[in-house]
């Protein structure tokens, strides 16, 4: 059809693309990026490190003045790598937030953060997204908040992962402009972020001709947060965050949305807020999609 209108070359299947690797198989399509990874860490050498399990330790307690002073130009270079590595691997899209708050002013705990990662890698270097058809296009998302998980200034780290057709294909960790008052109140800011990233998605589909009108599923394990969107009348307590409330509440009322609970068991985005056991980190990778189909190296 494009070439009815421009002039275009068929150049075949997508194979390779800025450092994307992209694989076909009977399962679905698979998207890794594991010759960046093994470049990286040749660039680093880290080859013949030792792999972790998990890209952050447990319990971490990484702050802004922690450790001596390191090359702030090797370190920009190295999380900058890691940032575009998080592309397309969720699972150090958490740490990679983490490490790059200290770009200004590096310290020796925030390198040794940003070589965990690099351990990490070694052990899985073409763990990738794998797009399978599971037969449907519904939009789903989970978000979670990380109550004053901040160490420097005590504000709140969102996270949301959203699945189209049963497929991971956005995610985000971030850490909140301002400082949230309650757990219920970081929740409804990364619920409200989660939302927005919903409705992008159900407006592309749209244009697409691809989106069947119905309500979007959002989903959060915080019961409170999901008392205050569905419930009309508030109280004072809620007036500092009533544009996030109002935002998620309009939705609901035009039946654009639904907010489901999730048990903390099964909430996918726990490891884009912190940092979680190996057996649940692992847990949670497998239901998003996250396989490595090659050997690690």
């Amino acid at each position: 059809m494009l070439a009815k209108s421009f002039e275009v070359k068929d150049l075949g299947h997508l194979h390779f693309f800025l450092g994307i690797e992209v694989a076909y198989g009977s399962q679905g399509i698979y998207l890794s990026q594991r010759k960046y990874v093994l470049d990286l860490l040749a660039e680093t050498g880290m080859m013949e490190c030792r792999p972790a399990p998990t890209p952050i330790e447990a319990n971490h307690r990484i702050m802004a003045d922690s450790g001596d002073p390191v090359d702030k130009g090797q370190y920009q270079r190295l999380v900058g790598k890691q940032i575009y590595l998080s592309h397309t691997r969720p699972d150090i899209a958490y740490v990679v937030s983490i490490v790059s708050r200290y770009m200004h002013d590096p310290r020796s705990t925030h390198l040794d953060a940003a070589n965990r990662i690099l351990r990490y890698l070694k052990g899985c270097p073409g763990k990738g997204i794998l797009f399978s058809n599971f037969g449907h296009l519904r939009i789903e998302g989970y978000t979670d908040a990380d109550w004053a998980g901040c160490s420097d200034d005590r504000r709140s780290t969102s996270g949301y992962c959203i699945f189209v057709g049963g497929n991971l294909v956005s995610w985000r960790s971030k850490k909140q402009s301002v400082v949230a008052r309650s757990t219920a109140e970081a929740e409804l800011r990364s619920m409200a972020s989660g939302l927005c990233e919903l409705m992008w998605l159900r407006l592309l589909l749209t244009e697409l001709q691809m989106f069947k009108r119905e309500p979007l599923q959002l989903y959060c394990d915080n019961q409170a947060t999901i008392n205050i969107v569905n419930n009309p009348v508030q109280h004072d307590r809620t007036k500092h965050i009533e544009i996030d409330r109002h935002f998620i509440r309009e939705k609901l009322e035009e039946g654009t949305l639904q907010v489901n609970f999730v048990r903390s068991g099964d909430q996918l985005t726990d490891i884009l807020t912190k940092c979680v056991g190996i057996v649940s980190f692992m847990k949670i990778c497998d239901k998003m999609g996250l396989i490595n189909i090659f050997a690690p190296s």
